[in-house]
């Protein structure tokens, strides 16, 4: 298969359920490739700043990020103490070493459940979204990967975000189901169904402005980069390249707006945690940051955060649009069958089993 002669109309030709199988794909492919990163960091934190009971801190599996409550400091379950680390590879050697390679994706299937579901709906969404969007703004066609991405951002923020809140209270209180529920409806009833959505605003203060300069920024990055290399469609490395340097440039642009979503959802979380009102608001919280740490304080962590992003970006889209292009083949045209299409894209079946199972079906 070819995926040069088949990615242009991948967007075209394939259905909704093959745009969903290759986002999932993408995006386990992209958590098993840079969550590693982000526990070593997590670690190499501890280390320098131990995480006492209740403190909140967040992970990221490179498709989200999630907030984790410390539920008994070190001791917690994939949060072991080990020996000092010199070091980030340090910390990779004596990790592997000493808790085995699987410790590098701790804390990785909870997130998932979530992480996995929300990518699917913002890759598939955003594709609907831009090929309608396209076909009406014919004056302003360069224009659609810029509103088909926020919108799509704001859809699967606003779908995840109380499946999120309701994972940090499982985490921080060891509750039942039942008592789960319990305290939601509480909560309800206390402070109305918005607070289900509490901590929104700052994931899409963050979000929705990356989403949109990403997405326009990678449309315009592949058609350069297709023209510069000669070729009518784009290559893997195109794909790559163009969703690292999108990332990239949408990582700078909003730093400031991830320190303040980071700094939020950390204090709500801890809130939460505890079954304490939240308030405050996020220009508050600021506000606040540039009271105590001057407008400097609003690009903390910027090399961590391009180091982490333009990675992510570069894998998510390249094995999302390699997806696509292997739907779109000739191949596959004319018997498309989404068991079977599931089956071969996580690999469940060999060649063998596939030409079975088509006789089957």
């Amino acid at each position: 298969m070819s995926y040069q002669s088949s990615a242009s109309s991948a967007s075209v030709s394939i259905s909704p359920i093959q745009q969903m199988v290759a986002s999932c794909s993408g995006a386990i492919i992209t958590s098993i490739f840079v969550t590693p990163l982000d526990v070593v960091k997590i670690r190499l934190q501890a280390q320098k700043t131990p995480f006492p009971k209740g403190k909140c801190f967040v992970y990221c599996n490179g498709l989200m990020d999630h907030i984790c409550v410390c539920v008994n400091g070190n001791s917690r379950a994939w949060y072991k103490a080990s020996n000092h680390f010199n070091g980030t590879v340090d910390a990779f050697i004596k990790i592997i070493r000493q808790e085995g390679i699987k410790s590098l994706w701790s804390g990785l299937p909870p997130t998932l459940v979530m992480a996995v579901p929300a990518t699917v709906i913002y890759f598939t969404c955003y594709d609907q979204l831009c090929t309608a969007l396209k076909a009406r703004m014919t004056d302003h066609t360069q224009e659609a990967p810029l509103l088909a991405g926020g919108i799509a951002r704001v859809g699967s923020a606003t779908v995840i975000s109380p499946l999120e809140l309701i994972r940090t209270k499982l985490q921080s209180q060891k509750q039942s189901y039942r008592e789960l529920t319990d305290c939601i409806r509480s909560a309800v009833e206390a402070e109305g169904w918005l607070s289900l959505w509490r901590g929104l605003g700052p994931t899409l203060l963050r979000d929705v402005p990356f989403s949109a300069m990403y997405w326009y920024n990678y449309e315009r990055a592949k058609s350069f980069l297709c023209q510069h290399y000669n070729t009518s469609e784009p290559t893997i490395r195109i794909s790559f390249l163009s969703g690292a340097l999108s990332g990239s440039i949408a990582a700078i642009v909003t730093l400031p707006f991830d320190v303040v979503k980071t700094r939020r959802q950390v204090e709500l979380g801890e809130l939460q945690a505890k079954n304490l009102s939240c308030q405050g608001s996020t220009f508050k919280c600021m506000s606040r940051i540039v009271a105590e740490q001057g407008f400097s304080g609003l690009f903390v962590g910027f090399l961590p955060r391009l180091i982490k992003v333009a990675p992510a970006c570069a894998i998510m889209i390249s094995t999302y649009e390699f997806g696509k292009a292997f739907f779109a083949s000739t191949t596959w045209r004319g018997r498309y069958n989404p068991y079977f299409t599931i089956c071969s894209v996580t690999g469940i079946f060999t060649h063998n089993h596939f030409y079975g199972l088509q006789r089957m079906v």
